[in-house]
Order: structure tokens, then C-alpha cells, then sequence
């Protein structure tokens, strides 16, 4: 099989939701061991789901589905999502990932160095979303803060595909280029099969598409523009294969001191993030 033909079975399995990924699997089992504790709180669990770009897909997934959301009343923020879910389902859910994500993982050691740069970069992507839709765009920050979550989630999903394709994994500058070229439109497709509001469908489809913007007023003007600032700082883009995100734009919309008020603020979501995986 060469390389389209193994992208087209991808994205086939993509769009029928037939997926395994390759992340943090300690934080599915945080998650157990909160759902186990009689003093948790659905802002703790929240917090911790969060940190989990996979699981908070899923959560938000599952939580508009028809099952659990008759009234067709979508939501796209993960607290709301685990309110309307329950912690019984939520449980089920965590086991699910464990057991799967450590499938993916045994296939997949040379990836996790990459893994591991991936959300990092999603951590301040989420960060500097919440910070951005609620000082500049007035919007949802808890939305905002889950489509930065899952901006990327296309990369996470190629990752764990690209080991079923040995031709893939021999030709490293192949599989970066198809990383990069592909993620976005990848991500919004496997999102869509997990019916995700159209908001932060065209916001991850649009998030790496080069354009003017003048003001931040939309949720994809957010995660573009959280997008280029965090590729300053932490990126996932691998150095021997690519020059880089240009984010010369960030100049003509922000001053450098605001610019620097908007990461200071960002670092505290970072931290939270983090600590809620445990590093």
C-alpha cells in the first residue's frame, strides 16, 4: 500500500469513528481514581478531564449525543458536558481509554517524544484560548478553552494510524510532511464523527489557514491567533523537517506589551493543566 492509499483508508476510518489514540493514558486513570473519591467535585473532575485532549472529545461527544441530550441542546465545554453525564458514565468512559490508549501506546514508542512536544503545545493552545475569548473576543471561554484542547487532535489520530503503515513510519520526512498537511483537515473530520458543535468544527478545520485578521472576535479568530503565539513557545513542529510557524502577524494586532500580558496571564491555565497531569 503506498502513502494515499494509507491516508485514504485514514481518513476512511476517520469519518466512520473508528479510532484508537496514543496519549496521555494517565489521565484516564486520574480520572477513575477521582470518580472513586466521595469528595469530588465536578469542577476537580472537570479540571482534570480537561488536561486530556482525547477524553474531553469524547466527553463533549458523548454528552450532545441523542442518548443524553434529547433536547437537542448542544454544549461544547467540558464541565457542562460532565454535569449532563454523570459520574457512572464518566467511569465507563475512563475504562474504555485506559485499555485502548494502551493498545496504541505498545505500537508506538518512537512517537512518544513527539507525543509529548504535541500537548505541551496543546496545553498553551487552551490556555491562551480561554485568556483570548474572554479579554478580547467577549465568547465562551470555556469553549474556547476545549477547541483548543482538540485543535490538534488530527496529529494524535495520524500518529496512532501511521504505525499500522510500515512504509509510513521508513520514510520520516514523508510522514512529518503528511502530519503537517493533513491534521487539520483530518481533526475536523474525525470531530465531525464524533458530533462536535459546528463552531469548533470550522475553528479546528481553519486553525493553521493563513489570513488577515485585524480583530479577535470569533472563536476561530481565538484559536487561530492562541495558535501562533504558542508556537512560539512550545511547538510540536519538529526543526529538521520545517522552518517553523511564521507569527510575524502577532505585530500587527498586538503591541509587545500586551502581547506579553496575554502569555503571563496563559501560564496559570498552563500550570493548572499540568499539574492536573501530574507534570
Amino acid at each position: 500500500m503506498d502513502v494515499q492509499a494509507a491516508l485514504d483508508s485514514i481518513a476512511a476510518d476517520a469519518a466512520r469513528g473508528d479510532i484508537v489514540f496514543p496519549t496521555h493514558t494517565d489521565i484516564a486513570l486520574r480520572v477513575q481514581r477521582l470518580l472513586d473519591d466521595p469528595d469530588c467535585s465536578i469542577d476537580q473532575l472537570s479540571k482534570v478531564i480537561s488536561a486530556e485532549p482525547i477524553l474531553s472529545a469524547k466527553v463533549v461527544s458523548v454528552a450532545n449525543s441523542v442518548a443524553y441530550n434529547p433536547s437537542g441542546r448542544a454544549m461544547s465545554d467540558v464541565r457542562s458536558a460532565v454535569s449532563r453525564l454523570g459520574f457512572k458514565t464518566l467511569r465507563t468512559m475512563a475504562t474504555a481509554v485506559v485499555v485502548r490508549q494502551m493498545q496504541g501506546m505498545a505500537k508506538l514508542p518512537e512517537h512518544r517524544k513527539l507525543a509529548a512536544h504535541l500537548w505541551e503545545h496543546t496545553a498553551h493552545v487552551a490556555a491562551l484560548c480561554r485568556v483570548l475569548a474572554k479579554k478580547l473576543a467577549k465568547i465562551n471561554g470555556d469553549e474556547a478553552m476545549f477547541a483548543g484542547l482538540v485543535h490538534d487532535i488530527g496529529v494524535f489520530y495520524l500518529m496512532s494510524r501511521a504505525a499500522g503503515f510500515p512504509e509510513m513510519i521508513a520514510d520520516k520526512p514523508g510522514l512529518y510532511d503528511l502530519l503537517v498537511g493533513w491534521h487539520d483537515n483530518i481533526g475536523h473530520a474525525l470531530l465531525s464523527a464524533l458530533g462536535l458543535p459546528e463552531s469548533v468544527l470550522i475553528a479546528v478545520q481553519e486553525h493553521e489557514t493563513d489570513r488577515e485578521i485585524k480583530e479577535i472576535k470569533t472563536l476561530p479568530d481565538v484559536l487561530y491567533v492562541a495558535n501562533k503565539i504558542a508556537n512560539r513557545a512550545a511547538t510540536w513542529r519538529d526543526p529538521e523537517f520545517d522552518a517553523g510557524i511564521d507569527t510575524s502577524m502577532l505585530e500587527t494586532i498586538f503591541d509587545p506589551e500586551m502581547l506579553a500580558e496575554i502569555i503571563a496571564e496563559s501560564e496559570e491555565e498552563v500550570q493548572s493543566l499540568k499539574s492536573a497531569l501530574g507534570g
